[in-house]
């Protein structure tokens, strides 16, 4: 059963201290802070026929949730999860939100640059490493 990363929000301190944010349990660092990391981690292991995917608020200016998509798989902070299922998931999380899911065309350094997602240098430590462990612990669903 997918949880939606809203479940995972941080805490007003845990965005102000990247220590405390880093410190959590991995699931809970990939859902909420970290999850463009764990997808553009997962695209360089799965380069073909996969995309990075945001999840964007109808009236909001920057992605509040990334993953890689096949078109019909997923994989976030979940592991693999069907798209329809995360999609629902996530909508129905947060219904205010008006979800929509848009295709990302950029690398990781301009996403992090244009949408005020952290770069790998402004974690505690390099969070690159920690997102390639936690890919090995999920096996292709196929």
């Amino acid at each position: 059963m997918y949880v939606p990363c809203s479940v995972f929000r941080r805490t007003p301190l845990e965005r102000a201290d990247q220590r405390l944010s880093w410190n959590r349990d991995d699931q809970w660092f990939f859902a909420a802070g970290a999850c463009h990391i764990l997808a553009y981690a997962f695209l360089e292991v799965h380069p073909e026929g996969w995309k990075a995917v945001a999840l964007w608020p109808e009236d909001g200016l920057d992605p509040g949730h990334i993953y890689a998509t096949d078109g019909i798989w997923a994989f976030d902070h979940c592991g693999w999860t069907p798209e329809t299922e995360l999609l629902r998931t996530s909508r129905a999380a947060e219904p205010h939100a008006h979800y929509h899911c848009r295709l990302l065309s950029m690398d990781l350094d301009e996403l992090c640059a244009r949408h005020w997602h952290r770069t790998r240098t402004e974690f505690a430590h390099d969070p690159w490493p920690r997102a390639q462990d936690y890919l090995t612990r999920f096996t292709d669903p196929s």
